[in-house]
């Protein structure tokens, strides 16, 4: 007979302990420990034995290597996170935040494949069919490619993948489905740790593509365990304020292609609309002749774009100065501000600061570290910095402007938007004159070595 014991699992991470604690100590929560039966079966382990005779090594020369298929979702900005297109027999984890728009991408991902004649199986835990069809009217007409299941039990699902035998599968979302053979409850660790386990060896038996979508915690993890995300071949995450009309595709994981590639999406009435060109979204509607605004380039992935960085420096009536960053790094920010105090003898002390990475995005590669820099100066001394400069630059303690990588780059995608002045670090000017790949003469370049030096520039007003 079966031993059963009980556990307790958070309803906001999924850690489990073995007995009950008024904080978990996974995430931190308070209250959020709840009881759940557990039974070991022997299921598994009879299953392991009887496949145990069957596994034989295969020698490494001896496997063939074909080209991979890649199969094109139709959406651009996603093929280019997951490195050109759908591999087949792929399993795929996609989370976000509550109504982001992980599911309409999905949909809008199904309906793009329907219409290539690839046959998808839509399974949602969430919605009723009736829900699914009418969100996806809003995105358009569907082909008799597409199916729906309602459905969380995953012996029926895999039934269902077994008779129709789709190309795609979407599973939405993870923490609602469950296996019979183990005796917790939906959502938990053993749960998820067990449908993740059957969905990648049907996808890697049948050469199937899954997609996962995941819940995600409040410091926004993918809820459950972290092994969740060795499991699968790619993670993607879906980021942006649910408010805001910008969302941003990240892939931080990816055996088929690179890591940290993003792609950018606009939320319309029909859906996600793709913005293949964010340089001119995230600067559109930028403030001129303003001061605490300046304009830098940076770069995710194998992308780069323009934004905007805005800085308010104001006199403060506590005895603590406030200090607030959105779209970026507070502790980042904290240390420029003491740099400029320290180099520059800029009195902050008294005074409250904002920094804000416009456009909704989060950037926290110490390249924005100079825009920063300039933002604040030109808050503080009511200075604006010229309409067609860009600055970037990393920023030591001492004050220094250490070279930022992919430099050529950066200069190629100012001058593409506009730009005739670049105030960047004096080794990236020197790299980029030996190289001679970008033509000098429609751009000013100015190498900076200090702080100091972008203090008295001439571009300021």
């Amino acid at each position: 007979m079966a031993k059963e014991k009980k556990l307790f699992y958070c309803r906001e991470c999924g850690n489990e302990t073995a007995k009950w604690q008024g904080k978990c100590p996974g995430c931190g929560g308070w209250n959020t420990l709840v009881e759940a039966p557990m039974v070991k079966t022997a299921a598994g382990k009879a299953k392991a034995a009887a496949s145990a005779a069957d596994a034989e090594p295969a020698r490494m020369k001896d496997i063939a290597i074909e080209a991979e298929n890649r199969l094109v979702t139709g959406i651009a900005e996603m093929d280019r996170v997951l490195g050109g297109g759908i591999v087949a027999g792929s399993l795929v984890l996609v989370g976000g935040d509550p109504g982001i728009g992980k599911s309409t991408l999905l949909l809008q991902m199904c309906k793009n494949l329907s219409d290539q004649g690839k046959k998808a199986l839509y399974v949602s835990g969430e919605e009723s069919l009736k829900q699914i069809k009418l969100r996806g009217d809003r995105i358009g007409e569907f082909s008799d490619s597409i199916y729906l299941l309602s459905e969380t039990g995953i012996s029926l699902i895999d039934g269902a993948i077994q008779k129709l035998q789709p190309e795609i599968v979407v599973i939405d979302s993870i923490q609602t489905m469950y296996d019979e053979n183990v005796d917790a409850a939906p959502g938990s660790m053993s749960q998820v740790r067990e449908i993740t386990g059957i969905l990648l060896r049907i996808a890697k038996s049948r050469g199937i593509s899954i997609f996962i979508v995941g819940h995600v915690t409040k410091e926004g993890n993918v809820a459950g365990p972290r092994m969740l995300e060795h499991m699968v071949d790619t993670v993607l995450y879906f980021e942006g304020d649910a408010a805001a009309a910008y969302r941003i595709l990240r892939g931080v994981k990816n055996r088929f292609g690179s890591t940290n590639e993003i792609g950018v999406f606009e939320m319309k009435g029909k859906g996600l609309v793709e913005v293949p060109n964010p340089s001119e979204y995230m600067i559109q509607g930028r403030p001129v002749g303003e001061a605490g605004s300046v304009v830098t380039c940076a770069i995710e992935g194998s992308r780069s774009f323009m934004i905007e960085v805005q800085a308010l420096v104001c006199h403060t009536y506590f005895n603590m100065p406030r200090r607030t960053a959105a779209g970026t790094d507070y502790n980042r920010v904290n240390l420029l501000i003491a740099v400029l105090e320290k180099r520059l003898g800029m009195r902050l002390s008294d005074s409250d600061a904002y920094v804000n990475v416009a456009g909704g995005m989060r950037i926290t590669e110490p390249a924005i570290d100079l825009a920063i820099i300039a933002a604040l100066i030109s808050s503080q001394s009511e200075k604006v910095m010229d309409d067609r400069t860009v600055l970037f630059g990393e920023v030591g303690l001492v004050g220094e402007v250490r070279a930022v990588p992919q430099c050529e780059k950066r200069v190629a995608e100012a001058m593409k938007t506009g730009y005739r002045t670049c105030i960047l670090p004096y080794a990236n000017k020197i790299a980029i004159k030996k190289s001679g790949n970008i033509d000098l003469s429609e751009i000013n370049l100015v190498g900076i070595r200090n702080i100091r030096e972008i203090a008295n520039r001439r571009e300021w007003s």
